[in-house]
């Protein structure tokens, strides 16, 4: 697999907790989203059926006050009309002029076409009157005379299209109502604007509209509260199963270090008590026939023995590296000064050792752990180093006992990289082991600067013993 597949993988992968919460969340989120649709979509449908019933009943108030003005109209000139001829020019000027007279509202009037186009009556609109408007359309090309005319031969009824309001000159949408007077061959009406109904349906269209978008905001608030809650109950129980399994691993670590410590005792006993015993008998056996076989050649047998005294003291030093009796015996700081002096002779670098009187103050975990990260940092020390000086000191302060160490070498990388499974193996048994005193382990390093490496390793004041009384 090429280097970019590999970087897109390890892009779009995700882990065992992310797929949990995605568990979680998703069908929760497609859930409130389909929710949201089938809510949004009714409650328009619903809306949009209550604008429209009001639209309508608004339109049929309308209509209803245009047939009682024009009722009312035709009750107060009937009796004109109803005994003059056809062709009473008289008559026909009486209606119209009082027809003129008849004026409402602010832009309420009545107005009279005969059948051939001809205005005859626009009381408001005067620039109407005396011309034709045969074929007279609005702005939407709506028939507005033509229609008229129709409507009032076949006995009356309701025109809806756009006109200009006399009070504002405005286009506005206007419904009509116009009946005839058959012996005259005219046509009389009057209108009414709709425009305060269609500003009214279209305040409460917005209205409705912005609650659909309240509920929907509410519906997304309530979504990401729950999505929040989900995260929150999760983090929770993460970090408090983080927080058990670091005490688990806390504690699986202390009874590792505690077992490991045990079991070094124990074969460090078993070195000291049996096997160095036994080499040490050994080389007095063969002492002792070397003096019994009197002078001669005797080379090998000193070789032997030389050998066998090397291989007694590498017994007995592994046997101190396991568990040194002194530091059961007689504490820290002369297992300390043991340590260092062991590491001087076998190594040749100049090592000093400082420390003040603890009295074994310190209890045993914190003298075990401080030794082991001693005896650790000596190690890599002699085998990474190439130090020609090496500095330790055990002090006390307000915050605990301090644990020092310093060399003169190349540096090293820290924190270590992962380029092996050893790597860096030493380093972290030392923070291991302070971390479970609840210490600090500092490392600071060079490559540039002749420093080298220091080490310092915290202990808290928890582990520090109450003062021990002289007894006489």
């Amino acid at each position: 697999m090429t280097p970019f597949y590999t970087r897109l993988r390890d892009m779009f992968s995700i882990g065992y907790g992310q797929k949990i919460f995605l568990l979680a969340t998703l069908p929760l989120v497609i859930a409130v989203f389909l929710i949201s649709i089938v809510v949004t979509t009714q409650s328009t449908q619903l809306a949009e059926r209550e604008i429209q019933a009001l639209e309508t009943q608004l339109i049929a108030t309308k209509r209803a006050e245009l047939k009682n003005y024009l009722s009312i109209a035709r009750t107060a000139v009937v009796n004109t009309y109803g005994r003059a001829a056809p062709d009473d020019d008289a008559a026909k000027l009486a209606v119209t002029q009082q027809l003129s007279s008849m004026l409402y509202g602010q832009d309420g009037y009545f107005f009279v076409f005969d059948y051939d186009g001809n205005n005859l009556v626009a009381p408001r609109q005067t620039d109407l009157i005396g011309r034709n408007w045969l074929g007279l359309t609005d702005v939407n090309g709506t028939a507005i005379t033509d229609d008229l005319i129709r409507i009032a031969r076949t006995g009356g009824g309701y025109h809806s299209f756009v006109w200009t309001k006399p009070s504002t000159g405005e286009q506005a949408s206007m419904i009509a109502y116009v009946n005839g007077f058959q012996d005259w061959r005219w046509v009389i009406g009057t209108g009414i604007f709709i425009d305060d109904v269609l500003e009214n349906v279209a305040v409460s269209r917005a209205e409705v509209q912005a609650r659909i978008t309240r509920t929907s905001y509410y519906i997304v608030a309530i979504t990401i509260a729950a999505l929040m809650g989900v995260f929150l109950t999760g983090m929770v129980l993460n970090i408090r199963e983080r927080r058990l399994a670091d005490v688990k691993l806390k504690e699986l670590t202390q009874r590792i270090i505690d077992t490991q410590e045990e079991e070094r005792g124990r074969v460090a006993r078993e070195l000291h008590d049996g096997i160095s015993q036994m080499l040490v008998g050994v080389r007095y056996a063969l002492e002792l026939t070397r003096r019994k076989s009197g002078a001669g050649d005797h080379a090998s047998l000193d070789r032997g023995i030389d050998g066998l005294s090397q291989t007694i003291q590498e017994v007995r030093r592994i046997s101190r590296d396991l568990r040194p009796g002194v530091l059961d015996d007689l504490g820290l700081g002369p297992a300390l000064q043991a340590l260092t002096d062991d590491f001087r002779n076998r190594t040749g670098i100049a090592t000093s050792f400082e420390t003040v009187v603890f009295r074994n103050r310190l209890d045993q975990d914190a003298r075990i752990a401080l030794y082991r990260i001693a005896q650790e940092a000596l190690t890599n020390i002699e085998r990474h180093a190439q130090a020609t000086q090496v500095r330790m000191s055990l002090k006390g302060h307000r915050s605990g006992a301090m644990l020092r160490i310093t060399d003169n070498g190349v540096g090293m990388t820290w924190p270590p990289s992962n380029r092996g499974p050893t790597h860096g193996l030493g380093l972290r048994n030392m923070q291991e082991r302070i971390e479970q005193l609840g210490g600090n382990l500092r490392i600071t390093t060079s490559r540039s600067a002749p420093t080298g490496t220091t080490i310092e390793a915290q202990v808290p004041l928890t582990h520090l013993l109450n003062p021990q009384k002289d007894t006489a």
